[in-house]
């Protein structure tokens, strides 16, 4: 499989499973060795929601009742198509997917929606790194969401359409799937970066992810071309990490950071996040330590509740802790914790914004158990909350059963 190809996927399983699959079916064809690969999850999910807040840009909706539904977890269904060439003294990939929901609203065919995450080819060579042009997982956070254990499970079950949310915006915020023009340095000696330009997104001063979008509070330029994801500029992203590996001990430690101008504003006319991670292999356990800190990013979706309506950033912060640990049948038992904040602007106050996000908060156990090297059966439990800057809060309590096949 080629590693940067298969980020993504390959991440997915490599974080919690040594058996599960990494490598899709591999055909040659000519000059080009195609691989196809990809995932199907399906998850049965019980919740029980309590509280009567109305929380902006909380995870839990208001409400006092018991449900059950269906769905895809965290990573959507995908089917990858990928191809790679040596040309002219240059490694030249590819990658295609499509991404199918699980998740139906009316019964039968109808109802569950599809995503195209990833388009992209590269070109390099191992002695100068390579190039990556087209859509595929951002740069900044991409370490926090493919080192969290929910990413083979549901997490919060707050639906975007496709999938559900993981652990984004109670620890981390979303990398996002967006279009971008990067360069990754040669692995130089377990050192390796990568700085790149990518697509901006436009910011919503207030916003929930249970569809309302409130104000937009950008001037987003020329809509014919920008559209409601465009940008005044494009955003900067860029990440650097070390690993490393001596007798049963692995590891690796990483920062990356995401700037963008937002025009219009009164303050703060550039949003940035900046994050640090760690990850530590020692004796069955696996643990993870994150931080990220921002002002303008919003706390879930990038630039999402960054603003205030009169154009002032809010700042930003939040982490998660995980261990894992893996037991004699293989099984992976996991436990993490974490929570991201959100501020008040200049001009505002807990009277004047009592509905807005204050935090977002997520407790979650879990059982990864490789049946085959290809199928993981997943149970879990999450416990949720939402508060608002008026102290009100909303919970829910989640449990899942299910299963994720690679190939």
């Amino acid at each position: 499989m080629n590693k940067n190809i298969k980020l993504a996927v390959a991440g997915a399983v490599l974080a919690l499973s040594a058996t599960a699959a990494n490598a899709g079916i591999i055909i040659p064809a000519g000059e080009w060795t195609l691989d196809i690969s990809g995932n199907v999850n399906s998850y049965a999910i019980w919740a029980n929601n309590s509280g009567s807040a109305t929380v902006q840009g909380g995870l839990v909706a208001a409400g006092e009742k018991t449900g059950h539904g269906q769905s895809t977890g965290l990573l959507p269904n995908f089917l990858s198509v990928a191809g790679s060439s040596r040309q002219n003294d240059l490694d030249v990939t590819f990658l295609i997917s499509i991404n199918p929901g699980g998740y139906s609203s009316t019964g039968a065919s109808g109802g569950s929606s599809s995503e195209h995450r990833q388009a992209f080819m590269t070109f390099g060579d191992k002695s100068w790194g390579s190039v990556k042009v087209g859509k595929d997982l951002g740069i900044y956070a991409s370490d926090a969401i493919l080192n969290d254990m929910t990413l083979l499970g549901v997490g919060s079950p707050n639906l975007t359409g496709t999938t559900t949310l993981g652990r984004i915006g109670t620890g981390f915020q979303y990398a996002d799937w967006k279009q971008q023009i990067a360069y990754t340095t040669p692995n130089l000696n377990g050192f390796q970066a990568t700085a790149g330009i990518t697509q901006a997104w436009a910011a919503i001063a207030t916003g929930s992810l249970s569809g309302s979008t409130g104000t937009q509070a950008q001037s987003t330029g020329d809509s014919s071309y920008q559209g409601a994801a465009g940008g005044a500029s494009p955003a900067y992203e860029g990440k650097a990490s070390y690993s490393f590996s001596a007798n049963d001990v692995a590891g690796k430690v990483w920062v990356s950071g995401f700037g963008q101008k937002v025009s219009g504003m009164r303050s703060g006319e550039t949003a940035y996040s900046a994050d640090i991670g760690a990850n530590l292999k020692v004796a069955g356990f696996d643990l993870t330590g994150y931080y990220y800190a921002g002002e303008g990013t919003g706390a879930t979706i990038m630039l999402r509740d960054g603003y205030s309506t009169t154009g002032y950033t809010r700042d930003v912060d939040g982490g998660y802790v995980q261990a894992k640990y893996t037991l004699p049948t293989k099984t992976v038992a996991g436990i993490s914790w974490g929570r991201s904040n959100l501020d008040l602007a200049t001009g505002e106050n807990k009277t004047s914004q009592a509905n807005l996000l204050k935090r977002n908060e997520m407790t979650t156990v879990g059982l990864y158990h490789p049946l085959t090297k290809s199928v993981n059966l997943v149970a879990e439990y999450s416990h949720v909350q939402s508060e608002n800057q008026a102290e009100g809060e909303n919970k829910i309590n989640v449990g899942s059963l299910g299963a994720i096949l690679f190939f």
